[in-house]
């Protein structure tokens, strides 16, 4: 395990960002990318973009986040892991490699309320004997195991949405709750936690 790890660039072995809509969280990730970079010709960058083109304005958001953030971080590779993401870092993760995972909150919603099929039917029924939480207690897991055996540091972005008016309908209820406790098990491995609101950083956990 290696959560207790500060590297010499100042980058911490593993960092939770959570935040609103808007916040500055994927900024923040993105600067401690680019200062990952910037501190050795070494240090290699990926992202792990969990989101999915569902519709149009869905594609023409991640086309634009796509263009901004080649611009703010040259270099930066990035791969589209909408659900495997523990078998990701663990296959990506070495010691000069900073990845960075944007974001859990898609990530969760991927393994929860997947888009509809081609036929329009969801993946999976609602009578299947699961609940929200049984559904993702395994890729949790390995997500959790993943970060803590990490080679290199991992930055992960995620969303607070729980401090909002109560979601009407059981489904979305449950799948607040569920990304409440994602984000409680996530913060308790990472090494820092940072919750940004109107760009700007507190530290939840660790040193600034």
């Amino acid at each position: 395990m290696n959560a207790a790890r500060i590297d010499t660039s100042g980058i911490p072995s593993s960092e939770l960002i959570l935040g609103g809509q808007r916040s500055g969280k994927s900024r923040r990730a993105e600067m401690l990318a680019r200062q990952w970079l910037d501190t050795s010709p070494e240090h290699r960058a990926v992202l792990v973009a969990t989101a999915q083109p569902w519709d149009a304005e869905m594609r023409q958001r991640i086309a634009r986040h796509q263009v901004d953030r080649a611009e703010r971080v040259p270099g930066m590779q990035t791969v589209e892991v909408p659900r495997e993401l523990g078998a990701a870092i663990a296959s990506l993760s070495q010691a000069q490699t900073l990845v960075v995972v944007d974001c859990l909150t898609l990530w969760l919603t991927n393994w929860l309320m997947p888009a509809p099929s081609e036929d329009g039917q969801n993946t999976f029924s609602e009578d299947d004997g699961l609940d929200l939480a049984d559904r993702v207690t395994a890729p949790i897991e390995a997500l959790l195991v993943s970060i803590q055996q990490a080679s290199g540091p991992v930055i992960l972005v995620g969303n607070e949405i729980g401090m909002g008016v109560i979601p009407m309908g059981a489904q979305v209820r449950a799948f607040v709750d569920t990304l409440g406790r994602l984000n409680q098990d996530v913060a308790r491995v990472c090494a820092r936690v940072t919750l940004m609101a109107a760009g700007l950083p507190l530290t939840l956990k660790g040193t600034p």
